[in-house]
């Protein structure tokens, strides 16, 4: 146990030694261009006829808007629907592979490599424009890649050390780190508003801590490790990317998938020196005491890769739909249904101190959105 959350606490250091290495002083970045409102051209000439045709027009006009934001408002619902059912489904899954099966880093590889197998053959068949990127631009993408890996070996590694709850609890304190990262390696200062919503998510999280049944130093210090990442990975995407032009169609959906490739990549050297071959023994182990099949136990991996890119796919479609403020409401629901699913799913209790504590930390991450946002619209 003390040697896994060493190297845990190892990596996290890494990351963010990474992340201050690749941070280079970079030029102004040019602000986002709003074009000119089309004109409206004048209809010279007047009459009935003229204003029959333009009542009417507007009359179709104003149907079509309606027909159209109706459909759009559905389409985003489906979108929100499904990144909400795709998350549980991969925090289950994966749940249970990691309690039949104690090898994460090994689980986490199988999972990143699955998602190649969703957009290679897309790229294939001509049905998404395969991304183009010069080994130069690969290298600028390796220290982001580096990040995503650590977000998703972290958050892997404290699913299986501990209670999905208490996992998604500790995850909410990302914005704490976010704004650390953000002033000691940007040198963004960020209005006493922003910060005063830290104190609910480090005073939640501390008494869910505290109070959590099922509490694991592993799980928290991967949890941890995932939020570093996470954050480094959207300072450094931030700093290389703003402004910038990377490739050849790599919008957002291909940049997740290269990223996705690259990780891969990065894990199955990193699995083998940790882990070796073990966990093709545990696998047949698991199989002989007759509770899995190999078929059902392949399908369980494969379910946990499967629904954790799809989430991240339909993400993408449903955050691209939304503004900010939708967006930070969405994803506080999201934490709350995915921990009271994961309760019911596992019948795993949860003190009263711990719902209070988890309360009070999903609490002040949207508040934190909101106060980002507004902060953002202030500075705009």
């Amino acid at each position: 146990m003390m040697k896994r959350v060493l190297v845990i606490l190892a990596l996290a250091f890494c990351i963010s030694a990474t992340s201050a290495f690749a941070l280079k002083p970079a030029g102004k970045v040019l602000k986002n261009v709003v074009p000119p409102k089309t004109p409206v051209i004048a209809a010279v000439g007047g009459g009935s006829n003229q204003k029959s045709l333009t009542l009417k027009a507007s009359a179709a006009a104003e149907s079509a808007k309606e027909g159209k934001g109706f459909f759009e408002t559905f389409q985003v619902g489906i979108y929100f629907g499904l990144w909400y059912l795709f998350n549980i489904a991969y925090n289950i899954y994966n749940k249970q592979a990691l309690n039949n099966i104690d090898f994460p880093w090994t689980i986490a590889t199988i999972q990143m490599a699955t998602g190649i197998l969703y957009f290679v053959p897309l790229w294939i068949l001509g049905i998404r424009k395969a991304p183009k990127l010069s080994m130069s631009e690969l290298g600028t993408l390796f220290p982001i890649a580096l990040c995503h890996t650590g977000v998703h070996v972290g958050a892997v590694i404290a699913l299986g050390a501990g209670a999905v709850s208490f996992a998604h609890i500790v995850k909410a304190s990302e914005p704490v780190v976010t704004c650390a990262f953000n002033a000691v390696l940007l040198g963004q200062i960020l209005p006493v508003s922003v910060y005063m919503t830290l104190i609910p998510i480090i005073a939640g999280v501390g008494l869910a801590s505290l109070k959590e049944l099922s509490f694991s130093v592993l799980a928290l210090a991967s949890a941890m490790l995932s939020n570093v990442s996470s954050a480094a990975r959207g300072v450094l995407s931030k700093k290389t990317m703003s402004g910038k032009k990377i490739g050849e169609n790599l919008d957002a959906q291909n940049l997740y998938a290269v990223l996705t490739a690259m990780s891969t990549l990065v894990l199955i050297p990193i699995t083998l020196a940790l882990e070796g071959t073990g966990f093709f023994t545990a696998f047949k182990a698991v199989v002989a005491k007759g509770d899995f099949t190999n078929k059902s136990l392949s399908m369980l991996l494969f379910l946990s890769g499967a629904s954790y890119y799809a989430y991240n796919e339909v993400a993408f479609l449903a955050l691209g739909k939304v503004n900010p403020v939708t967006h930070a409401v969405g994803n506080t629901i999201k934490r709350v249904v995915i921990i009271v699913a994961s309760v019911i799913a596992f019948k795993v209790p949860m003190s009263t101190g711990s719902i209070i504590g988890s309360s009070i930390a999903i609490a002040g991450t949207l508040l934190y959105s909101l106060a980002m946002n507004g902060a953002k619209e202030k500075k705009a």
